[in-house]
């Protein structure tokens, strides 16, 4: 069934690059804010540092939507205020990936050639850094897309609700398993993996490469993340869905449900401060 949906302009800089973004207003009152009140209210019940994830799938818009939730925290007078933090600066540096190999599938493949893929992070340093954040705070990296690599201790991070997104923090695997008991919170999001193909190629495309080439990249790599994440995840406390429009469905039960992959019809389109 049809629906009119308002959407939300939001624009917020990723990578050092501005970035126009939009939500519908629905998901905003429905999904996002609830979400947001509810580790607010964890934080004062508990009264000490708060952690909460969104784990989702490569292209699932996890980086945009964790900047976008910080923004929206800062502008309702009754959430408290969230921190937005992403895993990527915890890649191993470049020159680890393209020094050392790893044996998968009976072959020894060279880490730069799977860069991106869990084997990639160094999840020691992570797990590490993330107790540093539950107590008195830290110096967090990020990843630099204009040099490739991971910055060390570039961000002061000293407050009270912090939100991590990543493709993997809930992974079912010994190593991520030490990631996932840290958070307080969890958010995974879904998506069909046919939006998820499109949207990394035409990353890929954006970036440079021929359309041939970002299929070639997402066989023999985004693919393999993608399934990795999607049927490899534990269970979160929140369901979100993933929509060919870019908007979020949450899902009561997380049971396999099936959304209509339709197109909404634009009704009306407001200002992000205009939400308060």
């Amino acid at each position: 069934m049809e629906e009119n949906k308002i959407w939300i302009n939001y624009q917020t800089e990723i990578n050092g690059l501005p970035q126009d973004l939009r939500f519908s207003k629905g998901a905003v009152e429905k999904i996002f804010k609830p979400f947001l009140l509810k580790i607010s209210e964890l934080h004062e019940i508990t009264d000490r540092k708060v952690v909460a994830f969104i784990a989702a799938p490569p292209a699932a818009g996890k980086t945009s939507l964790a900047q976008f939730l910080e923004k929206l925290s800062r502008e309702c007078i009754e959430i408290s205020n969230v921190r937005a933090l992403g895993m990527d600066g915890f890649h191993y540096p470049a020159k680890y990936l393209k020094e050392n190999k790893i044996t998968k599938d009976g072959q020894e493949i060279l880490l730069n050639d799977i860069k991106g893929a869990p084997e990639t992070f160094d999840v020691d340093t992570l797990q590490e850094k993330l107790r540093e954040v539950r107590q008195e705070g830290t110096d967090w990296n990020i990843y630099d897309r204009m040099i490739h690599d991971v910055v060390h201790d570039v961000l002061s991070v000293e407050d009270d609700i912090i939100l991590l997104e990543g493709n993997y923090l809930l992974l079912k695997e010994p190593r991520w398993t030490n990631i996932r008991i840290l958070a307080d919170y969890t958010v995974f999001i879904k998506a069909r993996p046919e939006i998820l193909k499109e949207r990394l190629i035409s990353r890929k495309m954006q970036g440079g490469l021929s359309r041939e080439d970002a299929e070639k990249f997402y066989y023999t790599s985004d693919s393999k993340n993608v399934e990795t994440v999607l049927k490899n995840s534990a269970a979160a406390n929140e369901t979100w869905m993933l929509q060919s429009d870019g908007d979020y469905f949450k899902i009561e039960d997380d049971d396999d449900v099936v959304i209509d992959d339709v197109t909404f019809a634009e009704e009306e389109e407001i200002p992000f401060e205009d939400i308060k």
